[in-house]
């Protein structure tokens, strides 16, 4: 997620922080649109029910908060205004998960990376809750000193890309189709690892945007595909729709046009259940199987 050095003169330099600080203000403004039946806490981060009575008398806004802007959108809009360095998606590829997070934001959304682009997911799940998951230790101190509010976790892989072949046969063994909780799964791709916060929460969407995976002895994505595929499979309860009435979580893959990402989130995310690509990105809404066993691992 961290991307690579650019020409300053480039273009989209100017073109995507503009565009990000237009699309934040136009979600700050939706979010704090007057309501005259909810009260608001000037605490709470945390959209209020809708199942509050009707009848309730609104309080008066507290002294020097109607209207203020939350900490993590102003940092975001300060920090997308001046940075020279633009996430490494493109505008067009980012716009496929904002559409759906402003759909269900507030929710629950896993990251798999840490980068330039951290801040602005946390600011577009206002509310929700966004855990970023990075193998470099370093870096998560780095990014922690400049963005605290940010909460991030250290992921381990146990594998490598030049592994890629051999982990996709294993990944089509029974050990490996059947739904289960990757923290006691017996696949060799299910990370078991990572801080129980991640197996505890039911993911809304889920980005796997890391670990680093352009050269031979990179941990590669192959296990943060299958275990994100086995996160949606597993999930307690249904996720939001895809807009046509469908459940699932939604799944996002970045670098698609890597053979790894490529083959592996077409093998374990399944071509049948690919909604949308843009450039590098691909969408899929994967159904739960939970309470359906026998459903096929791919559609």
């Amino acid at each position: 997620m961290r991307p690579k050095t650019k020409n300053p003169f480039n273009l989209k330099l100017l073109i995507i922080p503009i565009t990000l600080v237009f699309f934040l203000l136009f979600i700050l403004r939706s979010n704090l649109s007057p309501s005259s039946n909810i009260t608001t806490s000037p605490r709470s981060n945390i959209r209020q029910s809708k199942s509050l009575p009707k009848t309730k008398a609104a309080t008066k806004c507290p002294k020097n908060y109607c209207g203020k802007i939350p900490q993590s959108l102003s940092k975001a809009l300060i920090h997308y205004s001046t940075s020279t360095i633009t996430p490494q998606q493109t505008l067009e590829e980012i716009s496929i998960t904002s559409r759906i997070l402003e759909e269900y934001s507030p929710c629950n959304f896993l990251v798999f990376g840490l980068g330039h682009d951290s801040l602005m997911w946390h600011s577009l799940n206002h509310g929700g809750r966004t855990i970023f998951l990075e193998e470099d230790e370093s870096w998560i101190e780095q990014i922690k000193r400049r963005f605290p509010m940010l909460e991030s976790y250290r992921a381990s892989y146990g594998t490598k890309v030049s592994q890629a072949n051999d982990l996709m046969n294993v990944g089509k063994g029974i050990e490996c189709t059947a739904v289960s909780d990757p923290r006691y799964s017996v696949c060799q791709l299910a990370l078991k690892g990572l801080p129980s916060e991640v197996y505890e929460v039911e993911w809304d969407l889920i980005m796997v945007d890391a670990p680093t995976g352009y050269y031979e002895e990179a941990p590669g994505r192959m296990a943060a595909i299958y275990t994100a595929g086995m996160m949606a499979r597993n999930r307690r309860r249904r996720g939001g729709g895809g807009g046509g009435g469908e459940s699932g979580t939604h799944v996002f893959v970045h670098d698609v046009n890597r053979e790894v990402e490529d083959k592996f989130s077409m093998e374990f995310l399944c071509e049948g259940y690919l909604k949308k690509q843009e450039g590098r990105l691909r969408h899929f809404v994967v159904p739960s199987h939970r309470d359906d066993l026998e459903r096929p691992f791919c559609p």
